[in-house]
């Protein structure tokens, strides 16, 4: 991985570079082993689309905790046709309907450390499970500055706490407005459907991101 100063710089280097150019840079990095993740929330057909086009075979991390509407797995099965996805599927080792029997509804907002609890079981430790097999040392996201304010601390290349490689968001920079024409221009569909159960709002981190996502996995 590289040290801070390195990171420094690279994020000097690429603050002005195309997604497609800061794929290839990330990839020319990895050694073999990068990966791309994805949850096919929306816009992420854009960070799919460009990956696929520097490396066709990149595995793709997914975990599918259960709670995804049918929306989003016919949008997650059209992008895989689409793009030749090679999907890496993780799962949680209790089923949703096992876990709401046993723990009740998905927590609210109101109810954080059940909300937490929640991320780990469902999502956390099933990503860390893909992490350690796919054992990337670069991990290419749809991150964004735009999407919360925890976000807005990071940058184009960030150090992970959390999975210990090297985190990669070639659209951190981007807003709606570019991505929806990102989309436009090569024939992408998009997801508004989406829900992410381990957040329960746009603004709360699920912890892959967030160092207390550490800590629950440390747990």
């Amino acid at each position: 991985m590289l040290n801070a100063e390195q990171i420094r710089a690279a994020n000097a280097e690429l603050r002005n570079q195309s997604p497609i150019e800061i794929v290839r840079w990330a990839i020319s990095k990895a050694g073999g082993r990068a990966i791309a993740s994805t949850n096919f929330r929306p816009y992420e057909a854009a960070i799919l689309h460009v990956v696929t086009r520097v490396q066709a075979d990149i595995p793709v991390l997914w975990v599918d905790h259960g709670y995804n509407k049918p929306a989003t797995y016919l949008h997650a099965e059209a992008l895989r046709k689409q793009l030749g996805l090679n999907i890496k599927p993780f799962l949680p080792r209790m089923t949703p309907a096992h876990r709401d029997a046993v723990h009740g509804p998905i927590p609210t907002t109101e109810q954080e450390a059940q909300l937490k609890e929640f991320s780990a079981v469902m999502k956390l430790e099933p990503f860390q499970r893909g992490m350690r097999e796919l054992a990337p040392t670069v991990w290419i996201t749809a991150l964004r500055k735009v999407q919360n304010p925890n976000r807005a601390e990071l940058d184009i290349i960030s150090p992970d706490g959390n999975f210990g490689s090297l985190k990669v968001s070639p659209f951190f920079h981007w807003t709606d407005a570019q991505l929806d024409a990102y989309l436009a221009e090569h024939g992408l569909p998009n997801e508004w459907d989406y829900f992410d159960p381990a957040k329960a709002d746009e603004k709360r981190e699920c912890g892959l991101h967030a160092a207390w996502g550490g800590k629950a996995l440390a747990k």
